[in-house]
C-alpha cells in the first residue's frame, strides 16, 4: 500500500507545502522534504545520482533487535536536505550503493553503526569516506567530538538540541522531531570544506585519507569478527574455560539472530562466565545455576548444552589462550604512562587530538614492542603510518636521554615542556 505523500516542511518544524505544490516564499537553505513513498524515494536517489558527493546520517534504535532498526535516513547533497522515513520505505539498497560510486565523497559525523548499515545490506563500503569526527581530531584538541561541538568549534553555528531521547520507531513522527533530525546533515557540507581546507593547510591530506581506510578496515572487522574475547569477566578464565566462552558466544549470538534479540537477553555474560566455571554439560546441573530458571530457556537447553560439551571436548592444541609472550617488566606501566603524558603535549602542540593518536595502552605496546616484549610479528598501531611519524621520534629521543619533560609556566594552558638536547625552550 502506498504511503502517505511527501512532504516538504521548513527547518522550524512547520508543514509549509507538499510536493509540487510549494510556496514560491519559500527559502531553500530552511526548507526539507520528506520522503515517504517508494516513488519519492526513487525520484530523490535519481537525483542524489547527478551529485558530486552526498552527505548522510541514521537515526536508529538498538535496543530491541539482533541488530540495529533503522529508522530514518538524512540526506543533503547540492540543493538537496531530505529524510526519508525508512519504515515506509525500508528497501533503501539503491542508496547504499550509490554511495560505492568511485567518483562521488560520502560525509558523515561518526559514522560507525551507519557502515555497518551498508555492509549488511551490500557488502561493500563507501567509495570516498569522510568522518567528520575522525577529521576534527586531525587538525584539532577534542576527540571524539559530538556533532554539535564540531559544529559549534569550526563553523560558529548552534545546533537543534531538542528530541534526545525520542524513540524513533514511533509514528508519526512531528515535525520537531523531523527538524531535529535533518539538522544531523544540515552542516555536513560546510563542515568537510572547512576541515578539508585545514587538513590540507597542515599537510595532513594524507593522513585523513590513510586514517580513513584503517578505520573502514576495523569496522568492517569488527561487524564480521566474532567477538567472543569481549564477553565481560572472562579475563580470569583458564584456556578451557576460554573454550567453552568461545562456543557459549556463538551459540548466544546464533540463537540471538534467529530470534532477532539482543545476544544478552539470550543469554547474561555473567551467566556464561559461571557456566565455563562449571565445566559441566549436563542440563540439571546448568538448569541449577542461579539465573538460569527462566522459563524460555528450557526450549534451549539442549543447545546450550551441547555448546558447553563443545567447550569442553576441545583439543589441547585448540584451545584458545595458547600464545605466550615473554612478559613486560612491571615498570612499562608507568613508563606507558609518562610517554602518554608526553606524547599528548606533544599533540595538543601540533594540534592534534591526543585520544586519536593513542592510548596510555597503545603506548605501552609500543614501549613493550621497542624493548623486546610481546608479538614481534605484530607492530603496534603507534609505529605505523602517520601515527610512527608524530610519536616516534619523540619516544626514540625519551628513551635514550635526548629529551626531557618538565613543568614550565604553571599557570599555562600547556605547562608541560619538552626539551631537547638542553634546549629550554
Amino acid at each position: 500500500m502506498r504511503g502517505r505523500v511527501d512532504r516538504l516542511l521548513s527547518a522550524s518544524g512547520g508543514t509549509v507545502g507538499r510536493l509540487g505544490g510549494v510556496s514560491k516564499d519559500l527559502k531553500h537553505r530552511t526548507a526539507f522534504e520528506v520522503i515517504e513513498t517508494d516513488s519519492g524515494f526513487r525520484e530523490l536517489v535519481d537525483r542524489l545520482a547527478e551529485q558530486p558527493f552526498v552527505a548522510f546520517d541514521t537515526e536508529f534504535v538498538s535496543e530491541h533487535t539482533y541488530r540495529s532498526q533503522l529508522c530514518l535516513l538524512q540526506v543533503a547533497a547540492p540543493g538537496i536536505l531530505a529524510v526519508v522515513d525508512t519504515l515506509a520505505v525500508p528497501e533503501v539498497e539503491a542508496f547504499w550503493r550509490l554511495l560505492t560510486d568511485s567518483g562521488r565523497t560520502t560525509i558523515v559525523h561518526a559514522g560507525r553503526e551507519e557502515m555497518g548499515f551498508i555492509l549488511h545490506a551490500i557488502e561493500a563500503r563507501p567509495a570516498n569516506l569522510f568522518d567528520v569526527q575522525v577529521a576534527a581530531g586531525l587538525v584539532d584538541h577534542d576527540y571524539p567530538a559530538g556533532y554539535a561541538s564540531i559544529v559549534r568549534r569550526f563553523l560558529g553555528r548552534p545546533t537543534n538540541k531538542g528530541e534526545t531521547r525520542t524513540d524513533w520507531r514511533k509514528r508519526p513522527l512531528s515535525d520537531a522531531q523531523l527538524a531535529y533530525a535533518v539538522d544531523d546533515v544540515r552542516h555536513l557540507e560546510e563542515l568537510w570544506q572547512t576541515l578539508a581546507g585545514k587538513l590540507e593547510k597542515l599537510g595532513r591530506t594524507g593522513w585523513m585519507t590513510a586514517e580513513m581506510a584503517s578505520w573502514q578496515d576495523d569496522v568492517a572487522e569488527s561487524f564480521s569478527r566474532k567477538r567472543w574475547r569481549r564477553v565481560s569477566g572472562s579475563s580470569g578464565l583458564s584456556r578451557r574455560e576460554l573454550a567453552i566462552a568461545r562456543e557459549l558466544w556463538h551459540w548466544r549470538d546464533a540463537v540471538a539472530e534467529e530470534r532477532n534479540m539482543p545476544p544478552k537477553r539470550v543469554l547474561r555474560d555473567d551467566l556464561i562466565v559461571e557456566l565455563c566455571k562449571r565445566k559441566t554439560a549436563d542440563e540439571r546441573q546448568i538448569a541449577a545455576v542461579r539465573g538460569m530458571q527462566r522459563s524460555d530457556l528450557k526450549h534451549i537447553m539442549r543447545g546450550l548444552s551441547e555448546a558447553i560439551a563443545r567447550g569442553l571436548d576441545c583439543p589441547d592444541d585448540e584451545l584458545p589462550g595458547g600464545q605466550r609472550h615473554r612478559a613486560p617488566p612491571p615498570q612499562l606501566a608507568m613508563l606507558g604512562q609518562f610517554m602518554a603524558t608526553a606524547v599528548a603535549g606533544l599533540c595538543r602542540q601540533e594540534q592534534l587530538a591526543p585520544a586519536l593518536v593513542g592510548t596510555s595502552s597503545d603506548m605501552r605496546d609500543l614501549l613493550g614492542w621497542k624493548l623486546g616484549y610481546g608479538d614481534p610479528d605484530r607492530t603496534p598501531a603507534l609505529a605505523t603510518g602517520w601515527r610512527a611519524e608524530v610519536v616516534g621520534t619523540l619516544v626514540d629521543d625519551l628513551l635514550a636521554g635526548r629529551a626531557a619533560l618538565r613543568i614550565g609556566d604553571i599557570r599555562s594552558p600547556e605547562p608541560l615542556v619538552i626539551e631537547r638536547h638542553g634546549n629550554r625552550g
